[in-house]
C-alpha cells in the first residue's frame, strides 16, 4: 500500500513540476538533424522532446529540475542553435512580406546562387567548349570558380563539419566531400602537375581509358554541383517562409480595439487591456471583441468565420457570443466572460499549431537514400585509394581514382531532381489556379484514400440566396416576394438581404417605401407597405400574430425543411400570402468535383457544423453517400474528427475555406482550401486553389501525383547514373571529359523529364 501511495504520490509531483517549453531552433538541413537534435534532447533526466523539422521549433515536455538553459546547451552541444520564441507583442508589428524566421535564410541562399551562378557559368563553358578555351582559361576558371566553392558552398561545408563532429553523413557530407575533392585536386594538377601549362586545353573525347590525373581539373563540377544544390536550398528556404502564417492570421482575425462601459460611460480601449467582467458595446457591423454573454439588446451574429455556420445566429440577453465573430444586426452590450489565451479563437490557434507539430514532417527521398548512399560511397572512395595504392599505381593514378568516386557520386542531377519538378510543378498549377506549398505536399497526395469537405463555402456559395417561393391559393408569386423585399429591404439580416436581392431581380417594378417599420425579437419583422399591414420572419411570427397557415403552405413548409432550406413566412392584412425558401446553394460544378474525387479513387466525406438536414440535403445533391455525412459538427471536433478517420488507418485529406477548418487542414495529411476563403485557411492548408471552384481540387490532385512521379524518377535517374558510374571511377577508367559530359546529360535529362510537366492538361475546366 506505502508503494502505491508513494507512486501516487510522485505522479501528482510529476504533474505539478511538468511544463512545457517551446525552442526556436537553426542549423538544421535535413531531417536527420531534427532527428539527432530529439535524440539529444530526450537523453536529458524528465525531459520529453519533439522536434519538426518544417517548423524548426522544439516542443519539450520538462518534468525535473533541467532549467532552459539545459536545454539550449544541448542543442548547441548538438552543433545547432536554440532560442526561446519572443513573447508576442501588443503592438502589431510591420508587414514586412516574409516570415522572420526564414525570410533571412531565404534572402542568404538567394544572394549565395545568385553569385555562385553568375561565377559559374562561364567555368562550365569554358570546360566543355574546347573552341573557347584561351591561353590562361584554366586560371581564369580558378579565380572564377574558387569564390564559389569556397563561400557559395559554405553552408554545405559548415554542416559536414557538425557531421564529422557526431560521427554521422548526410547529403551535405558528400557535396561538401565532392566540390572540396574536385577542387582540391584541380589546385593540385595546376600547381604541381601539368594543367597550368600555357596552352593547356580541356579536349573532349568520349573514351575510357586510365589517366595520372595530373592535366586535369575539375572546377567546372565543383563550381557547377555547388550552384545547383544551391538553387535547391534557395527553392526549399521559399516554401518555409510562411511556417508560422496561420497562426499569425488567425490571431490578427479578433478585434483590435473595444468600446468598453465604465460607469455607464464608453471608453475606445485596446482588446489587450479588456478584463473579465467588462461590459463593452458593439454596434451593427463590429467584430464581437472576445467570448462573452449577451446582457442587453438582440441581434444576428454571423459567426460563419469561426463556426462555419452559413445561417447567422440569433442572440439575445442571456446569450453566448464568441470573439471574432460579427455583429450584423442590433446594438449588443456583452459581458466578458473569456479574454486572452482564454477565447475561442485562442483555442483554435493552440489547435492549429498542435496540428503542425503533430504532422510528422515527410522527409526528403534523397536524404532517406543517403543515409545509405553517403557512407558507401565514402567507403568506396577510400577503399578505392588503398587499393589501387596496394596495387602500385602511384599516389597520382590512386588519388584519381578515388577523386573519380567523389565527382562522378556527387549529386549534380540528384540536386535538380527535386526542385526542378517543384519549380515547373507548381508553375503549371499556378497558370491553372492551382498553388502548391512544397515538396512535402506531393507525398501525400499519392498515399489519400479519403478526402473530407467542408460544407459551407466548399461545396456550396456561403451566402444564402431565395431557392423558391411559394404563394398562397390565389396569390401572385411576384407580388409576393415584392411586397417581402419591400419590408425586408429595411433590415440588416442577411437572409433578409437574400430576400431583398432577388425581389429586386425578379420584379420591373421598384420596391415600394416601407412605414412603421419593427423588428420582432429573432422572428422577423414587421411594417406597412402600400397600405398593408406586412409580416415576415420565422412561421412562428404568424402563429404570435394570430395568422393561420393553410395546408398547402404547412405542406411547402415540411418540403422545404425537410431539403435543409430555411422557411420565411410571408403575410398581410391578417392573412398568410406566401412561403420564401431561402439556402445557401450548392456550388456549380461540386457535384463533379465529387464524381472526379471518387474516379481517382478516394471516399468523399461531408463535414459540417451545420444541422443534419441541410447536410444530409447537400450530400445528396452533390453524389456523398449519407452514412458519409457528419453535421453539427463543433469547430474544435473538426479536427478530432481528421483525427478519427486517422486512427481508422484512412490517409484523410480535407478540403475547406473557414477559420473553423483551419486546424482540420493542418491536422490532415493533405489539406486543400479555397481561395476564396479567409487566410487563415489558406496558410494552414497545403493546396490552395485560387478560384474557389471544387472540381480544381480533383485537377490539384491530379497535378501533384504527376510531379511526385516526376520527382522519383529524376530521383530514380540521378542515383541510377551514380551507381552505373561508380564501378567505372574505382576501376580507374573514367575519363573526366567522359565524366562531364555523363553529368551533364545526367542534369540536361532531369530538366527535360520536369519540363514535361507542363503540358499536364486539366481533366476539367472551370
Amino acid at each position: 500500500m506505502s508503494t502505491v501511495t508513494e507512486n501516487a504520490r510522485a505522479m501528482a509531483q510529476d504533474a505539478a513540476t511538468r511544463h512545457e517549453v517551446e525552442l526556436v531552433l537553426g542549423g538544421m538541413t535535413c531531417a536527420s538533424c531534427a532527428n539527432r537534435i530529439e535524440r539529444k534532447l530526450n537523453k536529458l533526466d524528465g525531459v520529453e522532446a519533439t522536434v519538426n523539422f518544417a517548423t524548426e521549433k522544439a516542443r519539450v515536455a520538462v518534468t525535473s529540475d533541467v532549467t532552459t538553459h539545459d536545454l539550449v546547451e544541448a542543442v548547441e552541444a548538438a552543433g545547432y542553435t536554440a532560442t526561446i520564441p519572443a513573447p508576442p507583442s501588443a503592438e502589431p508589428e510591420p508587414d514586412t512580406g516574409t516570415d522572420r524566421d526564414h525570410g533571412g535564410e531565404a534572402d542568404g541562399l538567394r544572394t549565395r546562387l545568385l553569385v555562385s551562378l553568375v561565377l559559374s557559368v562561364p567555368v562550365i563553358v569554358l570546360a566543355m567548349v574546347s573552341a573557347v578555351q584561351f591561353t590562361y582559361w584554366q586560371w581564369a576558371s580558378l579565380a572564377l570558380a574558387a569564390p564559389v566553392v569556397v563561400w557559395g558552398a559554405l553552408p554545405f561545408h559548415r554542416a559536414a563539419w557538425a557531421n564529422l563532429r557526431h560521427g554521422t553523413a548526410t547529403m551535405d557530407t558528400l557535396i561538401s566531400l565532392g566540390t572540396l575533392a574536385a577542387f582540391g585536386w584541380s589546385l593540385y594538377a595546376l600547381f604541381l602537375g601539368t594543367a597550368g601549362v600555357p596552352g593547356m586545353t580541356h579536349p573532349f573525347e568520349l573514351s575510357i581509358e586510365p589517366t595520372d590525373g595530373a592535366g586535369n581539373i575539375y572546377l567546372e563540377v565543383a563550381a557547377g554541383v555547388t550552384t545547383f544544390i544551391l538553387a535547391g536550398r534557395w527553392f526549399e528556404a521559399r516554401a518555409k517562409r510562411r511556417a508560422g502564417a496561420a497562426l499569425r492570421a488567425l490571431l490578427e482575425l479578433g478585434a483590435k480595439d473595444v468600446a468598453v462601459l465604465r460607469d455607464g460611460v464608453e471608453q475606445r480601449i485596446p482588446v489587450e487591456r479588456l478584463a473579465v467582467g467588462d461590459r463593452f458595446v458593439v454596434r451593427p457591423g463590429e467584430k464581437i471583441a472576445t467570448d462573452g454573454e449577451v446582457e442587453d439588446g438582440s441581434s444576428a451574429v454571423d459567426a460563419s468565420m469561426v463556426t462555419g455556420e452559413s445561417v447567422p445566429v440569433e442572440v439575445g440577453v442571456g446569450d453566448a457570443v464568441i470573439g471574432a465573430t460579427v455583429n450584423a444586426g442590433g446594438r449588443l452590450v456583452v459581458r466578458a466572460t473569456r479574454v486572452g489565451s482564454d477565447t475561442q479563437l485562442a483555442q483554435m490557434a493552440r489547435l492549429v499549431e498542435d496540428a503542425q507539430t503533430g504532422k510528422a514532417a515527410v522527409q526528403r527521398l534523397a536524404d532517406r537514400v543517403s543515409g545509405v548512399f553517403v557512407p558507401i560511397v565514402i567507403v568506396l572512395a577510400a577503399a578505392t585509394l588503398g587499393f589501387w595504392l596496394a596495387a602500385g599505381v602511384g599516389a597520382a593514378g590512386a588519388f584519381t581514382a578515388a577523386v573519380a568516386v567523389l565527382i562522378i557520386a556527387c549529386p549534380c542531377a540528384l540536386g535538380l531532381a527535386t526542385p526542378m519538378a517543384l519549380m515547373v510543378g507548381t508553375g503549371r498549377g499556378a497558370a491553372m489556379g492551382i498553388l502548391i506549398k512544397g515538396p512535402e505536399v506531393l507525398e501525400s497526395t499519392r498515399r489519400v484514400d479519403t478526402v473530407v469537405l467542408d460544407k459551407t463555402g466548399t461545396i456550396t456559395e456561403g451566402r444564402m440566396s431565395l431557392v423558391d417561393v411559394h404563394p398562397a391559393a390565389g396569390e401572385d408569386a411576384v407580388e409576393v416576394l415584392r411586397i417581402a423585399g419591400a419590408l425586408e429591404d429595411a433590415s440588416e439580416h442577411p437572409i433578409a438581404r437574400a430576400v431583398t436581392t432577388s425581389a429586386r431581380g425578379r420584379s420591373d417594378r421598384p420596391l415600394p417605401a416601407v412605414e412603421e417599420f419593427a423588428n420582432d425579437e429573432g422572428l422577423g419583422v414587421h411594417g406597412t407597405v402600400d397600405g398593408h399591414a406586412v409580416l415576415v420572419g420565422r412561421p412562428r411570427l404568424l402563429e404570435d400574430w394570430s395568422v393561420a397557415m393553410p395546408a398547402d403552405l404547412a405542406e411547402a413548409k415540411a418540403d422545404a425543411e425537410a431539403r435543409g432550406h430555411t422557411v420565411v413566412a410571408v403575410a398581410w392584412d391578417g392573412r398568410a400570402r406566401g412561403l420564401l425558401s431561402v439556402a445557401d446553394t450548392v456550388k456549380q460544378g461540386s457535384a463533379d468535383a465529387v464524381r472526379g474525387l471518387r474516379a481517382l479513387g478516394l471516399t468523399p466525406v461531408l463535414l459540417t457544423g451545420d444541422a443534419e438536414p441541410p447536410a444530409r440535403a447537400v450530400a445528396s445533391e452533390v453524389g456523398i453517400d449519407p452514412e458519409r455525412v457528419i453535421a453539427e459538427v463543433m469547430p474544435a471536433d473538426k479536427d478530432h474528427q481528421i483525427a478519427r478517420l486517422q486512427e481508422e488507418g484512412r490517409v484523410v485529406a480535407m478540403i475547406g475555406d473557414g477559420v473553423n477548418d483551419a486546424a482540420a487542414l493542418a491536422r490532415a495529411d493533405l489539406g486543400l482550401t479555397m481561395g476564396t476563403g479567409t487566410d487563415v485557411a489558406i496558410e494552414a492548408g497545403d493546396l490552395t486553389l485560387v478560384s474557389g471552384d471544387l472540381r480544381a481540387a480533383v485537377d490539384a490532385i491530379r497535378l501533384s501525383r504527376r510531379t511526385l512521379s516526376t520527382i522519383k524518377g529524376n530521383l530514380f535517374w540521378a542515383f541510377a547514373y551514380n551507381t552505373a558510374a561508380l564501378p567505372l571511377a574505382a576501376a580507374g577508367l573514367l575519363n573526366p571529359m567522359l565524366a562531364g559530359a555523363a553529368m551533364a546529360f545526367s542534369s540536361v535529362f532531369v530538366v527535360a523529364n520536369s519540363l514535361r510537366l507542363r503540358r499536364f492538361r486539366p481533366r476539367v475546366t472551370a
